[in-house]
């Protein structure tokens, strides 16, 4: 029952009794006396009603005094007392709780007082002892830390539904390219797998795990190469990160950027072909100058003929020898070649950049198939894939080819298709024999080697025989590993600086609908804007946006979005004393249009969490359209929270919920020192609010709702 209908149910009780009681006891009298006494009272009770009417009307006020004073001096006070008190034990027990109520409610606040002192001393006591255990706790951080910023490799570590619980520098600046188009770093905790890698890809290798898992045996690992969102290629080897259980809790990626692989691999079998070549021709050169002498004697016979024979001979064995290492080094660069699980349109995007950039080709994409998968050797079959369109180039004049890739079974016929240019049967074959050359790069590998290794075939097919019909190479290329899914078990669902958080591994948003989720389970983006003013619908517009990521109960104050707006409108001169922003700060700053995006993927899939939200939020809904985005997110607001757990006091802004509950503030109206200040705010919030019950979105959401301030717009 809310405070007012309290009031009037007591004051009307209180003025029921006082006015009843008498009124009872007059008719009980009236009963007992003669007709004609009756009649006599009678008369005078109605002679001297307006005097009872006023005394009822002075009873009834009468009445209500007392109850307020009661109300002010013991309900009221021990409202307030208990909101106090709340916080003193949730959040701040420096508090010290004040009263303005009665003796006995102020000996009450004295005793509370006393029993936060208590509190005080037994925290000081166990920070005390658990000080030594956080620092060793920080020296094994420390090292993991230092550990994974040296590794040359990117290090990202995810669980089954794809939050990133770990990562290092490295991984940070691979995907760094694709984050700074987007407007704020891709890779951060708590943030979605799925932005920076294709989700298949990932689920395939998820999937593929959990399959060797369950078969048993050494511990599982696989290897695919996939595109990041900035068109870098990427190989990820992937390995399961198990739980106590020994069930996969999440995945471990290493990332290397093999981009360059093609080229470096080319200059480095460049350079041995160039030295296998200059070894060569000095052997010829001496043996046939040891053929001359052997022909030609011109001094002792005996003498002579020993000489040429042995230069002969080793000449012979020189030129056996460099024959030999380079077999053996085609056969070694065949027994290197790892398969590894790659999306054919990958592949074919791989091979098309290949072809046009080293033979000048137009190379297009044909039918594909953006589910499947091959098993291949990328650089191997892009250099076979470069070595067949020379070919066509140079003995056909083919100047324009097309990739494409449909599945065969098991298989995948990957066609490289022209027209016009006709090509005999018997030029396959010797194609197949010859050493690989693409330009001036050559590898003793042969494409019969590369089709070997895949367990592969290729082979010439024609559309017709008429003049101009076309013609196509197809190969037919193993797929990738089939993998049966396996059903996911049911789960439920940061220094140097803080990279990484474990505590994640526990928390799964796949089983429950986002607003029966806990509290403490969400992730949240607290964001402020600064403005020209205070009217959005009259012109007013946004002039900084900043923000910062909660995870796991924890304020990531590495992982925050700030940016300036160019306003295109002059500033008021009231509101920049506020928020100190002079115009020329402003200058050459992108519109809001440009930086609503970028900051709508920086929250992507969080909860938003502002103060005062419904203002800001109204800034935002008045430039969705022209920004393309729109912010369908849960909108949580401190304002509104404060007011659920303290309806008695009336100071619900920043600085008095900061003040309240033990935050220093620190860095006030600058758009991201209040959506910092506003982020340690809620935390405490959270923690409150969980004492009174409201743990899931909803009952937040609900609670929120409820409250006198809900009822403000903009």
């Amino acid at each position: 029952m809310r405070g007012g209908s309290k009031f009037a149910l007591w004051t009307a009780a209180l003025a029921a009794a006082a006015i009843g009681l008498p009124a009872a006891l007059g008719l009980m009298l009236a009963a007992g006396l003669g007709p004609e006494e009756q009649e006599t009272l009678r008369r005078i009770v109605s002679a001297r009603a307006p005097m009872l009417a006023f005394v009822a009307v002075i009873l009834v006020l009468a009445c209500g005094g007392v109850v307020a004073w009661l109300f002010r001096e013991y309900v009221g006070a021990l409202r307030g007392l208990t909101e106090q008190t709340q916080v003193l034990l949730g959040v701040n027990d420096e508090l010290r709780v004040r009263t303005e109520g009665a003796r006995e409610v102020a000996e009450l606040a004295a005793v509370i007082n006393r029993l936060g002192e208590a509190q005080r001393r037994l925290r000081r006591d166990f920070e005390a002892r658990a000080q030594e255990a956080r620092a060793r706790l920080e020296e094994e951080r420390n090292r993991l830390a230092a550990l994974m910023s040296e590794l040359a490799e990117g290090v990202l570590v995810c669980n089954t539904d794809g939050r990133i619980l770990l990562y290092n520098e490295q991984a940070r600046a691979l995907f760094a390219a694709a984050g700074e188009a987007a407007g704020g770093g891709l890779v951060g905790l708590g943030r979605s797998m799925f932005a920076l890698l294709d989700r298949d890809q990932i689920a395939h290798a998820l999937e593929k795990l959990q399959h060797s898992l369950a078969g048993g045996g050494a511990p599982p690992s696989t290897r695919l190469v996939a595109p990041s969102p900035s068109g870098r290629l990427l190989r990820i080897d992937a390995a399961p990160f198990l739980n106590a259980e020994g069930g996969m809790a999440g995945l471990v990626l290493t990332l290397a950027d093999v981009t360059g692989l093609l080229d470096r691999e080319a200059q480095h079998l460049s350079l041995l072909q160039t030295l296998a070549a200059g070894v060569r021709a000095p052997v010829a050169n001496l043996r046939a100058a040891a053929e001359n002498l052997a022909a030609f004697p011109d001094m002792d016979a005996g003498r002579r003929g020993r000489f040429v024979q042995i230069i002969a001979a080793e000449s012979q064995t020189l030129s056996g020898a460099i024959d030999i290492a380079l077999r053996e080094y085609a056969d070694a660069l065949k027994a290197s070649i790892a398969l590894e699980d790659m999306r054919a349109v990958d592949l074919v995007r791989v091979a098309r950049r290949r072809i046009a950039a080293s033979l000048g080709i137009a190379a297009e994409e044909g039918d594909l198939d953006d589910g499947l998968w091959l098993r291949v050797d990328s650089f191997a079959f892009v250099q076979a894939l470069a070595f067949l369109a020379a070919r066509l180039r140079d003995e056909h004049g083919v100047r324009r080819l097309e990739l494409s890739v449909r599945p065969a079974g098991r298989f995948a016929h990957l066609d490289l298709a022209w027209r016009g240019a006709s090509v005999t049967p018997e030029a396959l074959p010797a194609w197949e024999s010859e050493p690989m050359r693409v330009g001036s790069e050559q590898t003793p590998l042969t494409l019969r080697d590369v089709l070997e290794r895949h367990g592969g075939e290729v082979w010439l097919e024609r559309e017709g025989a008429a003049q101009g019909a076309g013609a196509r190479l197809r190969f037919l290329m193993p797929a990738g590993e089939p993998v049966a899914a396996v059903p996911r078990p049911g789960r439920a669902v940061e220094s140097r600086p803080e990279y990484y958080d474990f505590d994640l591994f526990a928390h799964s948003g796949a089983a429950r609908e986002l607003q029966e989720r806990s509290l403490s389970e969400l992730s949240y983006t607290v964001f402020d804007t600064e403005t020209t003013g205070l009217e959005p619908s009259a012109g007013d517009e946004i002039i900084s946006i900043g923000a910062v990521r909660i995870v796991n109960g924890r304020l990531l104050k590495n992982e925050v979005f700030e940016q300036l707006v160019d306003p295109r409108r002059p500033l008021d001169p009231q509101s920049a004393r506020v928020h100190g922003i002079e115009p020329r700060a402003l200058a050459g700053q992108p519109p809001i249009e440009a930086v609503l995006p970028a900051f709508h993927r920086f929250c992507e899939e969080t909860v938003l969490v502002a103060h005062n939200a419904a203002f800001d939020m109204r800034f935002f809904e008045l430039k969705q359209a022209a920004a393309g985005v729109r912010f369908t997110q849960p909108v949580l607001d401190t304002l509104l929270l404060s007011a659920v757990l303290h309806p008695s006091l009336e100071d619900h802004k920043l600085e008095a919920i900061a003040q309240r509950l033990g935050v220093r503030v620190i860095g006030r109206h600058t758009a991201l020192g209040d959506a910092l200040l506003a982020g340690e705010i809620f935390l405490r919030l959270v923690a409150l609010l969980a004492q009174r019950g409201v743990t899931t979105l909803r009952q937040a959401l609900e609670a929120s709702r409820d409250t006198y301030y809900a009822r403000l717009h903009y």
